[in-house]
């Protein structure tokens, strides 16, 4: 078995992302409602932080206006490995990076961060579809959503 990795039901398992694998980051404060009957923040809530941490990036770059951008993203594909629990109050740190970045689409790569730990509790990714706002049809990625997305590509 390979260093770092662990055996799951006949596979390995990839070890959990630490925090310099991402380019950039925001704040999330869990909310009691996040919370399942488990004690744990339940998994639907993961992605949304995703989307919002993603969504946050391209509006404070000036990339993206959710109400008059000519294009908008489609999520086509998500994933998500759960790797330690997350819990409120926990205060936790989305980070983000450009997995893959093509003419139409991006696959981003986000990982979560509780409190001051370098290791994810949780690491996901999802695939946008950049599509002009009116007909949906897949659309070249506009130059300052490009730029903003190389900023941040691997």
């Amino acid at each position: 078995m390979p260093s770092g990795s662990t055996p799951m039901h006949g596979k390995e398992r990839t070890p959990p992302p630490v925090w310099d694998d991402y380019r950039v980051g925001s704040s999330i404060t869990t909310r009691w409602n996040d919370n399942d009957p488990y004690g744990h923040v339940n998994n639907a809530v993961y992605y949304f932080w995703f989307d919002s941490a993603v969504n946050r990036y391209l509006i404070e770059q000036g990339a993206l206006d959710i109400e008059k951008s000519d294009v908008i993203g489609l999520v086509v594909q998500t994933s998500c490995e759960y790797f330690a629990p997350i819990a409120f109050p926990d205060l936790v740190e989305a980070r983000i990076r450009v997995e893959k970045l093509g003419r139409t689409s991006v696959t981003y790569g986000v990982g979560l961060f509780r409190g001051d730990e370098t290791t994810a509790s949780a690491a996901g990714s999802f695939t946008h579809v950049y599509v002009d706002r009116e007909n949906r049809r897949p659309t070249p990625l506009p130059a300052p959503l490009r730029s903003a997305l190389e900023l941040i590509t691997l």
